[in-house]
């Protein structure tokens, strides 16, 4: 049937909704609007979405390389000072979110979850805006160079409870591996599929969402970095993400926004 599905007219109810619905950064493009709208139409009672749940993670990240070929590149071009050009370079690097794959040594404490959705129960209002606050320790000294988001679907059996859903967002996940970072799994594994796009996991079409910082912090091992980060819809088109963030470390506190076109 060909038609916005907020339009096409079915005349009974369906046992099964499958929508690949997720963007990057798990909302970009709000598209899980329109499958909620499906759901609300269509859907029997005790009927089953699939993908059943998301969760959206970030994690503050290191990324020496990709700052030195953007940005430190223009102090000595061929040997000629252009760090005149800094500034621009900063800004046109970084002032969008980066569509990269960075790998589990780039990321430097556990993930924080920035929004858990059970796709039977979710929302569109409650999609408009997106916020979670963060107090993390940097598990390694390093230069931090931003912020890396990415997420996990699950399908089949919930992978969390109801109980424990509000109080899972804005926690620190720590049920990790011991070789870098590992997402978290929910409920009895053998009865659920979980695709990831974390920056252990193989690399995918949607990568990770970087935010990076223009000016990088050294932070130590054990360093608090805290803030918030917002996502919202924007009003200029929908399909876009508006992100608003703080952070703090040491004595430093910064605020970036952008939109995601």
């Amino acid at each position: 049937m060909h038609g916005r599905v907020e339009e096409v007219q079915i005349d009974e109810e369906v046992d099964v909704i499958v929508s690949e619905w997720m963007g990057y950064m798990l909302l970009y493009e709000s598209m899980l609007a329109s499958v909620i709208c499906a759901r609300d139409r269509w859907l029997k009672r005790g009927g089953i979405m699939l993908p059943s749940h998301a969760t959206l993670y970030m994690a503050p990240i290191t990324n020496p390389d990709r700052y030195s070929e953007s940005i430190d590149f223009w102090r000595s071009v061929y040997g000629i000072d252009m760090s005149a050009m800094l500034p621009l370079a900063k800004q046109c690097s970084f002032e969008e979110p980066c569509i990269e794959s960075i790998t589990a040594e780039n990321v430097l404490s556990w993930p924080i979850v920035v929004k858990h959705i059970d796709c039977s129960r979710v929302t569109i209002r409650e999609l408009e805006t997106v916020s979670a606050d963060f107090m993390i320790s940097s598990m390694m000294m390093a230069s931090l160079h931003g912020f890396a988001l990415w997420f996990d679907v699950a399908f089949g059996t919930p992978i969390i409870d109801a109980q424990s859903e509000s109080s899972m967002e804005s926690t620190i996940v720590k049920d990790f591996g011991c070789n870098g970072i590992n997402h978290r799994r929910h409920g009895n594994s053998s009865n659920q599929i979980i695709l990831s796009t974390a920056p252990e996991e193989p690399p995918t079409h949607w990568a990770q969402t970087i935010l990076y910082i223009y000016e990088p912090i050294e932070v130590t091992q054990d360093q608090i970095i805290s803030g918030s980060i917002s996502l919202s819809q924007s009003r200029e088109n929908p399909r876009f993400l508006n992100i608003h963030l703080e952070y703090a470390s040491g004595d430093r506190y910064f605020v970036k926004e952008s939109v995601m076109r």
